[in-house]
């Protein structure tokens, strides 16, 4: 894994594109924390710390559909 201290590492989860715009999912480890971070078109738009892996990735999953419900698309 990528230094997550730093803005924009970390391993990405997913990205989403509509147009000429893009979101990435991205998770890291700080501490004890899981840190997912969200970016549209590479500046910082949303983060949040979870307590496990597994509750940062259900958020990014949950968030991903609803994006694709508004009409992103995913894209690697």
């Amino acid at each position: 894994m990528r230094n997550p201290e730093r803005p924009g590492t970390g391993d990405r989860l997913w990205r989403a594109r509509r147009r000429h715009d893009r979101i990435d999912a991205v998770l890291g480890q700080r501490g004890r924390y899981w840190l997912l971070r969200f970016f549209r078109n590479g500046r910082l738009l949303l983060s949040r710390r979870h307590e496990t892996e597994a509750l940062a990735r259900a958020e990014a999953g949950a968030r991903l559909k609803e994006l694709q419900r508004a009409g992103w698309n995913t894209h690697w």
